[in-house]
């Protein structure tokens, strides 16, 4: 069961990266290339459903680090050092979307911006977009170093 556990730990939280990198590579330029009038339309129609879809991956993705940090701490692994970083990473690509995304989908939601201020945002997204992304991909790494950890401890 543990095998299962881990390879299906690292699976959900990498299609929550890829996922990123999709619209990262994807929908952002799209976005970046619509008039402000379409990418309005385009957001106000589409910008609740990449939310929600956006949501669960990016909980399931935290819970993840969250869960295994907990458990190396309670069994006393020498993989809570690895898992406590994972953690920290997730809580900091959490946080990012109080600290800047949250404020910015509004003003897309407001349709808020004028044609010049919607492309200055829109870099601004896609900017803190890939820097989000780095910040998961590192606790991506920590969470595999835990759990390669992990099965070192198991195995001997």
């Amino acid at each position: 069961m543990q095998p299962f556990l881990h390879y299906s730990s690292v699976a959900v939280f990498s299609v929550f990266i890829g996922s990123q990198l999709t619209e990262g590579a994807l929908l952002v330029p799209y976005w970046q290339s619509l008039p402000a009038a379409d990418f309005y339309a385009y957001y106000g129609k589409f910008g609740p459903s990449i939310a929600q879809f956006y949501t669960v991956l990016t909980i399931l993705a935290a819970t993840i680090s969250l869960a295994l940090t907990v458990y190396c701490r309670w069994i006393g692994a020498r993989a809570f050092s690895s898992a406590l970083i994972a953690s920290g990473l997730a809580l900091l690509f959490v946080a990012s979307f109080y600290l800047y995304f949250q404020g910015a989908n509004e003003l897309f939601y407001r349709a808020a911006l004028t044609e010049e201020a919607l492309r200055q945002e829109l870099h601004r997204w896609s900017t803190w977009h890939w820097g989000r992304i780095g910040i998961e991909l590192a606790a991506l790494v920590f969470l595999m170093f835990a759990l390669a950890q992990l099965d070192r401890e198991a195995t001997s």
